[in-house]
């Protein structure tokens, strides 16, 4: 995924999930920032960050907030968009088989992200963006998520029908050698992700290469599970 008009800049607070103040080449901005989860670890004051010039003339925010690099360099990748976009990019990877994909399918009363069909099955494709790393391991959420947990419920609904059931996390950034579940922050959420691996739905975790103007899945990483 890439993107255009990408400018770097230095973020100053987040008065709510929804606006940033920024520093842009010395005046300060509100950017719309595109994602709603804390980040507490990641927009601190100073941070350099990187934002995209919307298209719109008549929004209230002139940038997007989409990263930001991290005390070690890393640079990581915020937008919520941006791992639906990955994962569509990384699907023929992981189905290689794939012949139908279609995005944003309804299953029942569910939506999942894709829908995919290859030589042999029918497949529900859920994804979760992750930017949460502790200690090297990729955790997700970074906060409570009763839809999170919600979704890994119907993919079992969905595998015990007769589909293949998966959920992909793409991991926003580098460096993390595990993903895991959150358990410490959304209980509910880790034991639902448990219960989807035990009834079969098949879990995934991808890292990420990351640049300012640029996002791509790049290698798998093991996920493990706790009750």
């Amino acid at each position: 995924m890439k993107y255009e008009n990408v400018i770097s800049g230095r973020f100053l607070s987040r008065p709510n999930r929804f606006i940033a103040h920024v520093e842009i080449e010395g005046k300060e901005e509100i950017c719309h920032v595109m994602n709603t989860g804390r980040m507490k670890e990641l927009l601190l004051p100073g941070a350099e960050v990187f934002l995209c010039e919307g298209k719109n003339p008549n929004r209230k925010t002139k940038f997007d907030l989409i990263g930001v690099r991290r005390f070690d360099g890393e640079i990581i990748n915020i937008d919520s968009i941006a791992p639906n976009k990955v994962a569509g990019e990384y699907i023929k990877t992981l189905f290689p088989n794939a012949k139908t994909v279609k995005p944003e399918t309804f299953f029942e009363k569910s939506r999942f992200d894709f829908y995919i069909e290859d030589n042999s099955d029918k497949i529900f494709l859920e994804v979760k963006g992750v930017t949460l790393d502790i200690e090297g391991e990729a955790r997700f959420p970074d906060a409570p998520t009763e839809r999170g947990a919600k979704h890994l419920y119907e993919l079992i609904e969905a595998k015990k029908k007769g589909f293949r059931a998966c959920v992909l996390f793409v991991i926003a950034m580098k460096g993390c050698s595990s993903f895991a579940a959150n358990s410490a922050t959304d209980p509910k959420f880790a034991k639902a992700l448990f219960e989807a691996h035990k009834n079969g739905v098949e879990v995934f975790a991808v890292d990420c290469k990351v640049f300012a103007d640029e996002i791509f899945a790049d290698k798998p990483i093991p996920v493990r599970f706790s009750e």
